[in-house]
């Protein structure tokens, strides 16, 4: 299996080392997965189950004071699920995959996504806090009351962080992408980012596969996966990413990264942040 993980586009990270042998351990996890879709999602989850990472337990906090998280999955033959605004369920990317192999539906959300998780075996009842997160939390002074009164906090404070987790694999025959986050610190509460819209955080056809990460908005108003998976068309993974991401930068102003594979196992990946880690197999 050839695939290549990422831990999110964004600020240079703190204790970079340590974050890597994480993004080593997904790697090696998805290399041993008997399809690219068990691929992308047991890649995706040891990333989810470390805090280092904005997935699951290190997932970031709505205005509400609730941790939601999304993931999506797709696969070159069509095959495409995601789940969005899920509290309390760590593995997203698991409740992706099960909307795209279990229903005839692209897209839960919601209680009722939480809903869904439980009924195919998906834990939902996690402590996704950490203590970093409580600390942050707290320091940030957040308002109570309704979206109403949290709107002007939000407007203030939100857009940090937004190192969304992916990966990319195929066996020489398939390939699949997946995508999860917890989102971007201090989105009004119910707020959704592109993770779970296809084309945007998550892109696979019979060309390759793509996972992005960074500023949600303005990934989804461009539609940055999908555009490097296009960009397949006329280069090689390795500059098919950077000419989305220049794109990308051209036409929103924003900040971002994506991962990029073909067929043939051939990787790619490019950022306009300060950083983006990434691990290969």
């Amino acid at each position: 299996m050839d695939l290549i993980v990422h831990g999110g586009a964004g600020s240079a990270p703190d204790e970079p080392t340590a974050r890597q042998a994480v993004l080593d351990d997904a790697a090696r996890a998805g290399s041993d997965a008997a399809s690219p879709l068990d691929a992308v999602r047991d890649a995706v989850a040891v990333l989810e189950s470390n805090p280092r990472f904005n997935a699951g337990v290190g997932s970031t906090v709505q205005s509400d004071g609730v941790v939601r998280t999304d993931a999506s999955v797709m696969t070159d033959d069509g095959l495409a699920g995601a789940a969005c605004a899920m509290p309390g369920v760590e593995h997203a990317v698991d409740v992706a995959r099960a909307v795209a192999t279990e229903t005839p539906h692209v897209l839960l959300a919601g209680d009722r996504a939480v809903e869904f998780a439980a009924t195919v075996g998906v834990e939902t009842d996690g402590d996704l806090w950490t203590e970093r997160t409580r600390e942050r939390w707290r320091a940030a002074d957040p308002p109570g009351g309704d979206a109403a009164e949290q709107l002007a906090w939000v407007r203030e404070r939100f857009g940090a962080s937004h190192d969304t987790v992916g990966a990319v694999a195929t066996d020489g025959d398939r390939v699949a992408a997946a995508t999860s986050t917890g989102g971007r610190w201090f989105a009004l509460a119910g707020r959704v980012g592109d993770v779970p819209q296809l084309g945007a955080g998550v892109y696979a056809d019979e060309r390759g596969a793509a996972s992005a990460t960074g500023e949600g908005e303005a990934i989804a108003r461009f539609g940055l996966a999908k555009e490097a998976v296009r960009a397949l068309d006329r280069h090689g993974p390795s500059q098919a990413a950077q000419t989305a991401v220049d794109a990308f930068a051209d036409a929103t102003g924003g900040r971002a990264g994506v991962i990029v594979l073909d067929h043939a196992g051939r990787v790619g990946a490019a950022e306009n942040t300060d950083a983006m880690q990434t691990a290969t197999r």
